[in-house]
C-alpha cells in the first residue's frame, strides 16, 4: 500500500487574520466548526481514513488550544508500531526566525523527514473543510511516476485570483502554474472556470529535501510552495495535477471543498450544512469526522417557565444544548448552549457555552465561546449599533468575540465561568 511509505505534514500555524476575532486567541485550524468539530478535524479525519499513520502537525500561532485538542481528540495511533500524530512547534533549528512561508515551515523540519523511512511526503493544510481519500491521489502519483502531484479543482473564473492557477495537458502533467494571478487562465473548453490548486501536494521525499535546501539558499525567494517551489519545479520535473472529485476511493464523492479563511466563507460553510441536501456529507458511516468527544447530556427542547413551547426549525444542536420556550431557526448551536424563554436565534452560529437571555433576539451572528447575552438584547437588527460594538463582515455577519462582556452584565455573569474556560479556547 502506498500509504505505508508516506508521511503526512500538516501545516497548522496560520494566523488567520481574516477570521479575526475568532482567531484572536486560537490558530485558524483550531477554530470550532459545525457544532462539535474543529476545522483541523476534517484534514486529520481524511488522513485517518486514507490510511496515513505518520502525521506531523506544524503549529506556530497561538497553538495552545490546538495542541490540547490534538492531545484530547487525536491520541489514537500506536507509537509502538511507528504510528503517530505529533504536534511540532517552531524550534529555530535552522536560524533565529519563526516560519516565514509554507516551504520554510517544512524546510525547518527537514530533519524529521530525513530520519524517516518514507518515500513520499503529503503536504496538507489544516484550515479547509472537505472530505478526500488521499490514498487515491497517492496511487495516481505513483502510477504516473510523478516527482510531485498537486490536487486541483475547478473554480469559477471570477474567484480564481485567490488561488494558485494551473494548466495541465491531456495526460495530467502541469504545464504552467501561477500563484494568485490577476488574470487567471480559463480551462480549455470551459471559459467560466479555472483549475485551482487546493494546497495539497505529494512529493518524492528526496526531491522535496533537495529543492527546499535550494530554495532556502535563494535570497529572492518568499519560501512559499505556490509562489516559488511549484513554478520552478514544473520546468525541470514531472509534476502532475490530480483532479479532486473524480475517483473518490472509499469516500462518497460530494466534491465539496471550502477555504474558510474569511468570516463570510466560514459562515456560509455552516449554512451549507443546513441545506436540505447538504453539499458536504457528514453522515457517511464509514467516513465519520473524528473530534474530541465532550461529556454532556443530549440536546433537548423544553417548555419555558410560562409553558411556552419551543420552536425548532432546520438547525444543528450540539451536546448539552437546551432550547427553553424559545425559537431557533436555521442555526448551528454548539456544546452547552442555552436559549431562554421568548428568545429568538435565526441564521446564526453559536459556539460552546453561549447563553441567550430571556427575550433576546439574535440574527445573522457568530457568537464565540462563553458569551452571556443579556435578557432583551438584540444583535443583528441594528447595523450601526452592532458596528459600534462588534466586528461586521463584508456581508453583514456580526461576530461577537469570546467572553464578550455587555455593559448591562453584572460581574457574576462573566466571572462565573466553567473551570475549563482557559483550556477550551
Amino acid at each position: 500500500m502506498v500509504q505505508e511509505r508516506t508521511i503526512g505534514l500538516l501545516l497548522a500555524g496560520g494566523v488567520g487574520s481574516r477570521l479575526h476575532p475568532l482567531t484572536e486567541d486560537r490558530a485558524k485550524p483550531g477554530v470550532p466548526f459545525g457544532g462539535k468539530y474543529r476545522i483541523i478535524d476534517f484534514t486529520l479525519s481524511n488522513c485517518y481514513h486514507s490510511g496515513l499513520r505518520q502525521i506531523l502537525v506544524l503549529t506556530q500561532y497561538k497553538s495552545h488550544s490546538l495542541q490540547k485538542h490534538l492531545r484530547d481528540g487525536w491520541s489514537i495511533f500506536n507509537p509502538s508500531i511507528g504510528e503517530y500524530i505529533t504536534a511540532v512547534p517552531p524550534q529555530m533549528r535552522t536560524g533565529d526566525s519563526w516560519y516565514v512561508g509554507t516551504a520554510d515551515a517544512v524546510y525547518q523540519n527537514l530533519y524529521l523527514l530525513e530520519r524517516s523511512d518514507a518515500e513520499r511526503v503529503v503536504i496538507l493544510s489544516g484550515d479547509h473543510i472537505y472530505r478526500m481519500d488521499y490514498s487515491v491521489m497517492l496511487q495516481f502519483h505513483c502510477e504516473n511516476f510523478a516527482d510531485a502531484t498537486v490536487a486541483c479543482m475547478k473554480v469559477p473564473l471570477e474567484e480564481a485570483s485567490a488561488f494558485g492557477v494551473m494548466s495541465i495537458d491531456s495526460e495530467g502533467r502541469i504545464e504552467a502554474f501561477q500563484e494568485k494571478p490577476t488574470h487567471p487562465e480559463a480551462v480549455p473548453g470551459d471559459p467560466g472556470h479555472a483549475l485551482a490548486s487546493m494546497g495539497i501536494y505529494v512529493f518524492s521525499r528526496r526531491l522535496l529535501c533537495r529543492i527546499l535546501r535550494e530554495d532556502h539558499e535563494n535570497p529572492k525567494s518568499s519560501h512559499d510552495f505556490g509562489k516559488d517551489i511549484l513554478p520552478q519545479l514544473i520546468k525541470t520535473n514531472q509534476v502532475y495535477g490530480y483532479q479532486f472529485g473524480g475517483d473518490a476511493g472509499r469516500v462518497r464523492s460530494d466534491g465539496y471543498w471550502r477555504d474558510v479563511g474569511t468570516i463570510d466563507s466560514f459562515f456560509e460553510a455552516h449554512m451549507d450544512l443546513l441545506k436540505p441536501k447538504p453539499p458536504l456529507d457528514l453522515y457517511q458511516r464509514d467516513w465519520p469526522i473524528r473530534t474530541t468527544e465532550k461529556q454532556a447530556p443530549p440536546a433537548r427542547t423544553v417548555p419555558g417557565a410560562s409553558g411556552r413551547k419551543s420552536e425548532l426549525e432546520n438547525s444543528i444542536l450540539g451536546s448539552g444544548v437546551v432550547v427553553s420556550g424559545s425559537t431557533v431557526k436555521h442555526s448551528v448551536l454548539s456544546h452547552r448552549v442555552r436559549v431562554e424563554e421568548t428568545a429568538s436565534v435565526t441564521d446564526s452560529v453559536l459556539f460552546d457555552h453561549v447563553h441567550i437571555g430571556v427575550g433576546a433576539l439574535i440574527r445573522n451572528c457568530i457568537i464565540d465561546k462563553h458569551v452571556q447575552v443579556p435578557a432583551g438584547e438584540t444583535i443583528g437588527y441594528d447595523e450601526q449599533k452592532d458596528r459600534e460594538r462588534f466586528t461586521l463582515s463584508e456581508n453583514g455577519i456580526v461576530v461577537v468575540p469570546r467572553s464578550y462582556r455587555f455593559e448591562s452584565d453584572p460581574p457574576s455573569a462573566v466571572d462565573n465561568k466553567p473551570a475549563d474556560t482557559i483550556a477550551s479556547v
